[in-house]
């Protein structure tokens, strides 16, 4: 059986780094003991430390380890979260553990270095409200420690391999796919990209803590293999496939799942079928995550979460400039006038997996999911399972383009929402589990 392991979270980012020291730490390379507030600084590739008055040239690495990881911590001030999502913000966040200093490019990165059950602990208040019942909980520490020690395990596997491509161009088109592996100097970042992660800011509770000790060292396999557990918001009502949003690599429990106890009636569900997939976005089919129940959103939402009310279903309306502008900027593309989108393929969940942008200069496909959201939206669009319908169309050119989706997110795995729903709903952690990743089995690996 493996021993716990100690993981490496990248917080923030930025050629300054403050921080408040609360208790004593240690240099792990000299043995200097450190207490109270300072800051590292880049300047002219050199890393200033200024602390308690005082200032120094330091090299990096430079890992502060507390005296006492009970009783000690540090805070990290202007942490960004969200980034370049729509409810990105600064905020003060305090952690356990160590905390180490690294160069990457013009930057300073700050690493939070942890055991991983410590780290479940903020990751499902985090991502979750820490009030959520218990069994979603317990179903999120199992999939949470899943994937981490799943990423774990690919990152190593892309250093000895050494080469790894997220972006396949041609004339005309862009497949383009975002995942964790652009993170070589740490193991997990701590925002959206990753698994959030706000260290001991967010209150964690009584349940959390229990849940996270009731499922100790339990992770999700597949043919003894640890599963790359993925979650989302919301799915929409149908999960997607790994393949379709990530590498075309085929996980058998991460297959289409219909979130709801049988199949809603009155719905197609061949969903890659424009006619099925335009029914099922525009329609409200009765499904898990379709809920405005708000004491259940509230224990699965945290407060900036709960500034998306839509992620059922919901709307968008772009004018004709906006939309060229948006694909100048978010991902360099100029077609001149935008006359038409056109879906030419759409994935199990009906999310659209490569998209024909039509212009009067020029045409051009892009893809996955999350290329085709950043591409119609200032932040990203909630997801890419969407129908468009065309404004008003004068000399040919189309006013403006209306944005009909379903979910939040890329709805591979569980969704969080539909998740929460069941536990409300008095199915068992483990059931809950079954539901979303078919075929895998839930074993303890230390």
């Amino acid at each position: 059986m493996l021993k716990q392991p100690k993981i490496r979270v990248g917080i923030m980012f930025s050629p300054i780094i403050e921080f408040k020291l609360h208790g004593v730490y240690q240099h792990s390379a000299s043995g200097r003991k450190f207490q109270g507030e300072g800051d590292f600084c880049l300047k002219n590739n050199k890393v200033e430390l200024s602390m308690n008055g005082e200032t120094e040239v330091c090299e990096l690495p430079f890992e502060l380890i507390p005296l006492d990881e009970q009783s000690a911590g540090f805070e990290l001030l202007n942490v960004t979260i969200g980034i370049n999502f729509h409810w990105e913000r600064k905020e003060n966040q305090s952690f356990k553990g160590a905390l180490k200093i690294i160069q990457e490019n013009e930057h300073l990165t700050a690493v939070n270095v942890l055991s991983l059950e410590d780290y479940l602990l903020s990751v499902i208040s985090s991502e979750m409200s820490a009030t959520s019942s218990a069994e979603l909980l317990k179903a999120h520490s199992v999939i949470s420690r899943s994937w981490l020690l799943a990423q774990i395990e690919k990152g190593e596997q892309i250093n000895k391999s050494g080469s790894y491509s997220t972006c396949f161009e041609s004339e005309g088109e862009r497949v383009k796919w975002y995942d964790r592996e652009d993170h070589t100097n740490f193991d997990v970042c701590a925002d959206d990209h990753c698994q959030r992660y706000q260290g001991i800011t967010k209150a964690s509770t009584g349940t959390v803590k229990s849940a996270v000790e009731s499922t100790s060292g339990l992770v999700l396999t597949y043919n003894n293999a640890i599963c790359d557990a993925r979650y989302s918001k919301c799915c929409g009502g149908v999960s997607e496939l790994f393949e379709n949003v990530w590498e075309s690599v085929t996980h058998p429990y991460l297959t289409k799942v219909v979130d709801a106890p049988q199949p809603p009636e009155g719905y197609g569900l061949e969903l890659q079928n424009e006619q099925d997939a335009h029914q099922w976005i525009t329609g409200n089919p009765d499904t898990f995550c379709n809920t405005t129940d708000s004491e259940i959103l509230s224990q699965v939402l945290n407060d900036y979460d709960m500034e998306t009310p839509d992620f059922y279903r919901w709307k968008v309306v772009l004018s004709q400039s906006e939309i060229q502008d948006l694909l100048k900027s978010k991902v360099g593309i100029d077609v001149g006038n935008v006359l038409d989108l056109v879906p030419l393929e759409r994935g199990v969940s009906g999310r659209i997996i490569r998209l024909r942008i039509v212009g009067s200069n020029s045409s051009f496909v892009i893809g996955k999911e999350l290329e085709i959201r950043k591409a119609f939206s200032a932040s990203h669009l909630y997801s890419s399972a969407f129908v468009v319908e065309k404004g008003e169309v004068k000399n040919g050119i189309p006013e403006g383009f209306h944005f009909t989706g379903a979910g939040w997110g890329h709805g591979v795995g569980l969704c969080q929402i539909g998740a929460a729903v069941m536990g409300a709903s008095g199915y068992s952690y483990k059931e809950i589990l079954n539901h979303y990743f078919k075929g895998a089995d839930i074993t303890k690996r230390y």
